[in-house]
């Protein structure tokens, strides 16, 4: 109800095609009436009038959104959210591709007017960690490519200084995929100059302001903006601007859309590198031929910039001062004067930010592009610098004013001459408006054979002395009788007299009024020549992004092929930005400057005047006033709205304009609201759209409550079947399951009544015999109570725990007597367990060495008994205690299975001499007792056997491989007081260490192997013998007696 209020307000429409009476004075009225009221949007049908406030509304909050989606164009309140929203949901719902385009002179709001735009596509998708992060990048290149491409003009504190197109890339759903951003001609000029008042591109002011010291220290830069000639050495301050505070949004960003550190900090570092360009001082010299040269007056600048991009300062400093002219086949170095040497410092410098933009718009690209073979819907939005008038207007505002003079011929030939036509093409009678088409003026800029740009490329190609006098001269010639063109000789040859228009300068009648334009410079920045020698220059830099930005001084790429110029360049991308436009479904949004100060909420009565005769306000009034509001194909218009009449509801079986007509008089509209045409239905007033869309809405309710209807009752239906059926199942599962358990009863019944009864029978036809059978049924009785009597005895008086203790009970009868030794054979076997699960590892491993022992030698050798009251200790040395053996010790380390003290027996004479005996678990080392150092060391794989004799002495023989190399003079005799320890130790190590059993021969006579042959010793029992050590006696080469007591 708010909004139908606003619409009808009489002295202030919301729509203008409402405003009675139409006149110029009653819309500027209408739009100063509501700007007073901070109503600054304004309808005219379906197009949206914006006026700019200069301040911050509460007009935009989330609850705002909220209000506008998915809402009729009509039924809120005039907003730019309402153009968003229906360019939105045509896009999604009806699947056309969507374009808004937003015009309007410099200041009148157009950049915020897209970004509104782009936030509220952004706010409305649907959520999901994927679509937001598409969100965030598509709506953080702004700030970007703002801090490159605006700048303060005396319009506007942030003036785009280029032209803008994206399109934003949706899928089936209508969340967004991604996006591609496309730029026009950048005003590079500004890098170089700027007038009094203006500012460079934010991005200088907003490094200097707020990089850190250490980024401008790597930058070589210094914090003082009076100190770089590009910024005209004037203060950085904007009032309301924190120039510190937009560098850490665009750094945040840039972070967003993915961009590296390593891509930021060479990004800066080439922008740092075109601020300091400004500050090269050229001083000029004559050469000995008398001719003018150039050369750096302050390297310190130049050597800065070389460090930054990693380039020698004599090369550029080549470049800068000289030029390399080919002729023919000679190549010819010239020196340059101070002001070509000026001209190409400056070249360089907008070439170098130019391009380094146009990076930056594909690097954006190549993070919000969308994946190929996605199917798409686009909505493009345009933010292009608007109309431009100023005192001095140069090439740059007559390229801004030729885009702004195509985008008018859109608006007009697809809001009214395609309005008009249309009704033509329709058969709709109505009454014509008369309206301006500028397509002359755009003939008169843009004709390839005899336009102003054609005529400035054939002026720039034509050899000889080319200046800007010949080329006014060729445009008076050729747009003499022009009725859009005039200049000073044009208007002596009509006998005009006027002051205004200088000889320099030519006018041109656009559509948003006449603009002078003064020529000087127009061949320069046409030609946008930059040296090759500043190329090859940029190419020869280490700096990566530097030489990416230069491919055409790549030595071997040199093409003597002339550059397109910058009007023919700005021109073909026109050219592709309106073929864009027309695929598309336009949405307009006209922006209004309301005073030239930029003060808040003043209104500048005559200002706006003009801009609303320029922009044709009134004539897209008179058309949607003597027009219709809507128009749609017959098919579409049935299909949507057919659920309101039961005649065309579900199916129509005629064609599509009956069903429309028969629809439409049920519904009973006046006549007049609607029209039909051969192919489409035409609604005059946005008011009978609203009540249709209405009923829709309604009707769509209605059937949506009788599908949930029909849906509830057949899940219903469906659920009390399938409920039926399986009750049923149950229930003969259950009656089965009751049979089957009452069977089971009466089976398990009639079984125990057969079993006693059988039983009865059978006891009563044996009965007679029982007694024969209860004598053995009394013995075995007997016997069973013997036996528990006799265990139950036993288990009160088991014998004590100790493995040495063998007693056990007698058996109380002699039928126990096998029972009896068993089971003491068995508590025997117990014990013994018990005894060795107590055992430490220590004592387990010396009762196994006994065991060994007694394995080996019991019966055998008579020393044995001895042995048996003898502990196993393994070390006699004192390895450890003695620092003597340190050395022994060290050989041995941790390996060391026992150490002693033997007598080695010499092989020739038969005396024994001392040694020490060392067993390791892989060696057996024999070392002097005097020095401590091992004199024989011999592996356990070299042991061949062991003998020794029957008797109790300490003898043995070590019996050695022939192929070992430890036995070259043959088998070793030894005498130990610890031979039994010492045998069982070897054999058990031996064991471990081959897997093998060590062979032991226990004789009184065996062969040994010495050096010089093989040896026969025979042990013999004398009593010449010592008491405990044996007697060594040669006989002969090849006998030896031992003779033991």
């Amino acid at each position: 109800m708010e909004a139908t209020t606003s619409l009808l307000d009489a002295t202030a429409v919301g729509d203008l095609v409402l405003l009675d009476p139409l006149t110029e004075e009653s819309l500027l009225h209408t739009l100063q009436e509501r700007f007073r009221r901070s109503d600054i949007y304004t309808y005219i049908g379906n197009v949206v009038i914006s006026v700019n406030p200069y301040q911050s509304l509460p007009i935009y909050t989330p609850e705002k959104v909220q209000e506008y989606r998915n809402c009729n164009f009509f039924a809120v309140n005039p907003h730019i959210y309402a153009i968003a929203d229906d360019a939105y949901r045509s896009l999604r719902d009806r699947d056309r591709d969507q374009c808004i385009l937003i015009t309007g002179e410099s200041g009148a709001g157009k950049t915020e007017a897209s970004k509104l735009v782009m936030s509220y596509v952004a706010a409305v998708c649907s959520k999901g960690e994927e679509v937001d992060k598409v969100k965030e990048q598509l709506l953080q290149s702004n700030p970007v490519l703002e801090a490159f491409g605006n700048a303060k003009t005396v319009r506007n504190d942030n003036s785009s200084r280029f032209g803008k197109y994206m399109d934003v890339e949706f899928d089936f759903k209508g969340e967004p995929l991604g996006g591609v951003i496309s730029n026009y001609l950048l005003e590079k000029s500004r890098i170089v100059r700027h007038v009094k008042g203006e500012r460079n591109f934010h991005i200088f002011y907003q490094l200097l302001a707020g990089g850190s010291a250490q980024l401008l220290q790597q930058l070589k830069l210094r914090q003082d903006c009076r100190h770089y000639g590009y910024l005209n050495r004037e203060s950085s301050g904007l009032p309301g601007v924190d120039d510190a505070a937009n560098f850490r949004t665009m750094q945040d960003a840039m972070r967003v859309i993915g961009f590296s550190p390593a891509e930021v900090t060479a990004l800066l570092e080439v922008t740092a590198v075109v601020l300091k360009l400004g500050n090269v001082q050229l001083s000029s010299s004559y050469q000995a031929s008398g001719m003018e040269a150039c050369s750096i007056a302050e390297p310190q600048e130049l050597q800065e910039i070389c460090e930054l991009i990693g380039l020698d300062p004599g090369t550029l400093e080549q470049a800068l001062c000289s030029r390399t002219v080919k002729a023919r086949d000679e190549t010819v170095l010239t020196t340059l004067s101070v002001p070509q040497g000026y001209y190409g410092r400056d070249a360089l410098a907008k070439n170098i930010y130019s391009r380094l933009f146009d990076w930056l718009v594909n690097r954006i690209n190549t993070s919000i592009q969308v994946k190929p073979g996605q199917q798409r819907k686009v909505m493009g939005v345009l933010d292009i610098y608007g109309f431009e008038i100023f005192q001095d207007n140069g090439f740059e505002q007559f390229i801004i004013n030729y885009c702004n003079e195509k985008l008018q011929q859109i608006f007009i030939l697809m809001t009214l001459k395609e309005e008009q036509e249309e009704y033509v093409r329709e058969g709709i009678q109505w009454t014509p408006v008369e309206f301006f088409d500028n397509s002359i003026i755009c003939n008169l800029i843009e004709n390839s054979k005899g336009g102003i740009l054609a005529m400035l490329d054939e002026e720039c190609l034509r050899p000889g002395v080319v200046n800007e006098d010949t080329f006014l001269t060729k445009l008076n010639q050729l747009f003499a009788a022009h009725k859009h063109y005039e200049s000073k000789e044009t208007q002596n040859a009509r006998r005009v007299m006027d002051a205004s228009l200088l000889p320099q300068c030519f006018r041109i009648h656009h559509y948003a009024g006449k603009v002078t334009y003064n020529v000087t410079g127009f061949i320069e920045k046409n030609n946008d020549l930059l040296f090759r020698d500043l190329s090859q220059a940029m190419w020869a830099a280490r700096h990566e992004l530097l030489r990416s930005l230069f491919p055409e001084g790549d030595p071997q790429k040199v093409s003597l092929k002339l550059p397109p110029t910058a009007g023919f360049q700005f021109k073909a991308s026109v050219a592709t930005l309106m073929k864009n436009l027309y695929s598309k479904n336009p949405n307009y949004i006209r922006c209004i400057k309301p005073n030239e100060t930029k003060t808040a909420m003043l209104f500048t009565p005559e200002l706006v005047l003009g801009q609303i005769r320029y922009l044709g306000l009134m004539e897209n009034v008179r058309v949607r006033r003597a027009g219709y509001a809507f128009r749609q194909l017959y098919g579409p218009f049935l299909e949507r709205y057919k659920m309101l009449s039961p005649r065309t509801w579900p199916r129509w079986a005629g064609s599509d304009r009956e069903g429309v007509e028969v629809l439409l008089a049920e519904l009973a509209f006046p006549p007049e609201e609607l029209a039909f045409g051969y192919t489409k239905i035409f609604i005059r007033s946005p008011r009978t759209l609203f009540d249709l869309e209405r009923r829709r809405q309604e009707r769509v309710a209605q059937l949506a409550t009788l599908i949930q209807k029909m849906f509830r009752g057949w899940r219903c239906r469906t659920q009390y079947q399938l409920m039926r059926k399986s009750q049923i199942i149950i229930s003969a599962w259950f009656r089965g399951h009751v049979q089957k358990n009452k069977y089971k009863q009466m089976k398990r019944s009639a079984l125990i009544i057969q079993a006693y009864t059988r039983g009865w029978k059978v006891r009563r036809a044996y009965r007679r015999y029982f007694r024969s059978e209860a004598s053995a049924r009394l013995a075995n009785f007997i016997y069973r109570r013997l036996v528990q009597k006799f265990l139950v005895g036993l288990g009160r008086n088991l014998p004590p725990l100790l493995v040495t203790d063998r007693t056990w009970p007698p058996a109380p009868y002699k039928f126990l007597a096998d029972a009896n030794q068993e089971l003491r054979s068995i508590f025997y076997r117990w014990k013994c367990k018990k005894y060795r699960e107590q055992l430490t590892p220590q004592r387990r491993a010396l009762l196994q060495a006994k065991l060994c022992a007694s394995e080996l030698f019991k019966d055998k050798k008579t020393l044995y008994s001895k042995s048996l009251q003898q502990p196993f200790q393994g070390e006699y040395l004192g390895l450890t205690q003695n620092p003597k053996y340190q050395k022994l010790h060290a050989v041995a380390k941790d390996k060391l299975v026992m150490a002693d003290t033997v007598r080695k027996v010499n092989r020739a004479s038969g005396k024994a001499v001392p040694r020490l005996l060392l067993l390791t678990t892989e060696h057996l080392v024999l070392a002097d007792p005097k020095a401590a150092q091992p004199k024989t060391v011999l592996s356990l794989g070299d042991i061949r056997s062991v003998s020794v004799t029957r008797f109790s002495d300490g003898f043995l023989a070590l019996h050695l491989k022939e192929t070992s190399t430890g036995g070259a003079k043959g088998d070793f005799l030894l005498i130990s007081d610890h031979l039994i320890e010492l045998v069982t130790r070897l054999h058990q190590t031996f064991m471990d260490t081959t897997a093998q059993a060590l062979p032991l021969h226990i004789a009184d006579q065996f062969s040994t192997r010495f050096q010089k042959g093989d040896v026969a010793v025979t042990v013999v029992e004398s009593a010449k013998a010592g008491s405990d050590v044996p007697v060594c006696k040669k006989r002969g080469s090849h006998k030896m007696e031992v003779l033991v007591h």
